[in-house]
């Protein structure tokens, strides 16, 4: 592993290719829930959070399958900017952030540039590029290589693409998958107001095994 790598948690580094499916839980309000699973359709990750004001909440938590907190995002106060700081595991306070994350301009919101900056390691950072609404999004590290991509997951079985709000998270080998999802809940966030923008949203119950 590069150690110019940011590990949130070391146990969700795979040393291969790893195609998560992210089915968000509700159509009904903005960033207000994730479910995860890997390409044998075994949970991964979630992340709860319910009822129509959640795109404004302060904190969130990304949990393993049994509940424990992975990572903790917090909103930063006032920002004009959407910052969110990271914090391994479960916050408490007076706990530092291990990163940061920022639109890169305040216009623009759905296709800016967001950088995420890494504490205490001014040579780490990364740059997500593409149009989260649109589930096309890619995160490359400070030497603009490929370290994961959020895109749109097709039906195998039909060769259909599906609805937004069920899509892939396709991380590189040796980069902390826990960490990439992070970034999608921050994401989520941003763009919470988008994510119905084109009114052709499909049902997905529950993710197909991957192709």
């Amino acid at each position: 592993m590069s150690n110019e790598e940011l590990v949130i948690q070391a146990e969700y580094l795979c040393k291969e290719e790893t195609r998560l499916t992210v089915l968000k839980t509700s159509r009904f309000f903005t960033g207000d829930g994730f479910v995860v699973y890997d390409c044998k359709g075994q949970l991964v990750f979630r992340f709860d959070s319910y009822g129509p004001n959640t795109r404004d909440k302060e904190e969130l938590v990304l949990m393993n399958p049994h509940g424990r907190s992975l990572l903790t995002l917090r909103k930063k106060k006032p920002s004009l900017h959407q910052r969110w700081e990271g914090f391994k595991g479960e916050r408490k306070d007076g706990d530092k952030p291990i990163f940061n994350v920022k639109r890169s301009s305040i216009i623009g919101r759905s296709r800016a540039t967001i950088t995420v900056e890494v504490h205490d390691n001014p040579g780490v950072e990364y740059f997500i590029e593409g149009c989260f609404p649109q589930r096309s999004c890619k995160i490359f590290n400070a030497t603009k290589k490929l370290v994961a991509e959020i895109r749109r997951k097709v039906d195998p079985t039909t060769n259909v693409m599906l609805g937004k709000e069920v899509f892939m998270l396709c991380v590189q080998p040796d980069f902390d998958v826990s960490f990439a999802m992070g970034l999608v809940l921050v994401l989520d966030q941003i763009n919470g107001d988008n994510f119905f923008d084109n009114g052709n949203i499909e049902t997905s119950v529950h993710p197909t095994t991957e192709d």
